[in-house]
């Protein structure tokens, strides 16, 4: 290391040149001097393609960006000036698209129709003469706008033609539309059928056409199944195609013969001929049991009457249950006690009617709703004021109303002074609720 350092002291004393990194920048020696005073030899003012000063406020133009230029004859001038030159007589516009996306325009910045409040000029100076000739520019101002994507006539008569309302909406859905929604309209163009050949079905489309046909020809009709879903209803069993009222519900096939033989009447028979007060738990019967009991159908009827009184008995000894929607029954020991003097058959009939296990389901809280309104139409002639049932069960009327309406009933509102009564008329034709189908999206 020591020798290697003496070596480059010696190079240094010896006045040997080091190559430099660097270089040394001489300006140019000119020999030509400028004068010291310029003189405008002619100030020129062109109507066409002027040299234009443009300003990019806000924008970043790029130099590649290609203007073509618009003029048209100017209008009118408000005010001349009566010294200096005459304002331009065209107006100047510059457009170019040359851009992917945006659209500039460059205007001249000057009042509309008035001249410029500031004129705006370009020298070019003869450096040997000293001449500066004066050429007058138009100052202009460069604005951009995003290109807007407008479809062509031919374009837009094709989508008129072959898009309707429905691909429309799918398109909107594909757009704007949920997850779930796009789902669904995927699902629908995966499952459409396409008709080629001028609207011929291909080999393919037969094959599966004649699969469905396979598949589906046992499938039950609209009518079959609304009759499966109108005897699966939790309604009393009945003969809809019945001529009279009288033989739709029949009291022996709802309740049982065996039950309603054993149902007792004969202690209500005697104190209504006594002009006594028979005391019931219930409204409905309470209103009803003197004036029934005068009719020529008395026995029946009357057995029809205790029969809904055990079973609003026996709703009103319910209880919430654990589960959500469910209740319990009461004990056996305290029904007979609130039931007396039903007999065990008609109390057994009714636990296992309307509940299952010592609970109430939502099944068998609707059965009980409808034998109680199916109850009420035989006593009532088929004509019934709700108040007092509803009071009874406890219900709002438009729960109510939907009971009666299940067992083909029609629901109707009259007036009765400051009252509105609501009447439920059991009447041929019944008139069952519909199912609701899901509507198509």
């Amino acid at each position: 290391m020591a020798d290697l350092s003496a070596k480059k002291r010696k190079r240094r004393e010896d006045g040997s040149q080091f190559k430099k990194n660097k270089v040394d920048f001489e300006e140019p020696q000119t020999t030509e001097k400028l004068p010291k005073t310029l003189a405008v030899k002619s100030v020129l003012n062109p109507q066409f393609a002027p040299p234009v000063i443009a300003t990019t406020p806000g924008l970043d133009l790029s130099q590649s960006i290609q203007f073509h230029p618009y003029t048209k004859a100017e209008k009118a001038v408000s005010k001349r000036r009566k010294n200096g030159p005459a304002p331009p007589s065209t107006e100047m516009l510059l457009h170019s698209q040359s851009h992917r996306s945006m659209n500039y325009t460059a205007r001249e910045d000057r009042p509309l129709g008035m001249e410029p409040l500031l004129k705006h000029y370009i020298g070019v100076l003869d450096p040997r003469t000293g001449e500066l000739q004066m050429i007058e520019a138009r100052k202009m101002v460069v604005r951009g706008v995003v290109r807007s994507k407008t479809a062509n006539e031919e374009a837009m008569a094709e989508r008129n033609v072959r898009h309707n309302m429905r691909e429309m909406k799918n398109e909107l859905g594909e757009t704007f539309g949920t997850k779930k929604a796009k789902k669904a309209i995927r699902s629908v163009a995966e499952n459409a059928i396409t008709l080629a050949d001028g609207g011929k079905l291909g080999r393919g489309e037969l094959a599966i056409m004649d699969s469905l046909k396979d598949t589906t020809k046992n499938m039950a009709t609209a009518e079959e199944l609304q009759a499966t879903i109108d005897g699966a209803r939790p309604v009393p069993k009945g003969h809809y195609e019945a001529e009279d009222i009288q033989d739709v519900y029949i009291p022996a096939e709802i309740i049982g013969s065996e039950v309603l033989h054993a149902i007792p009447v004969q202690d209500w028979v005697e104190k209504v001929n006594s002009l006594e007060e028979v005391l019931v738990p219930s409204r409905f019967v309470a209103n009803r049991v003197n004036r029934v009991a005068g009719n020529d159908d008395a026995i029946q009827r009357l057995k029809v009457m205790r029969y809904l009184s055990f079973v609003l008995i026996f709703w009103a000894t319910t209880t919430e249950g654990k589960a959500r929607g469910t209740r319990s029954i009461g004990q056996r020991e305290k029904l007979r006690e609130l039931m007396a003097p039903a007999p065990e058959v008609v109390i057994e009939n009714i636990r296992r009617k309307f509940s299952d296990g010592g609970k109430m389901r939502k099944q068998h809280i609707d059965l009980l709703m409808t034998h109680c309104c199916v109850f009420a139409c035989m006593i009532d002639n088929f004509e019934v004021n709700t108040f007092d049932l509803r009071e009874d069960l406890k219900l709002e009327q438009k729960q109510l109303n939907q009971y009666f309406m299940e067992i083909g009933a029609r629901m109707k509102q009259s007036k009765n002074g400051d009252k509105v009564d609501h009447i439920a008329k059991l009447a041929l034709p019944l008139q069952f609720p519909r199912v609701r189908q899901a509507r198509r999206k």
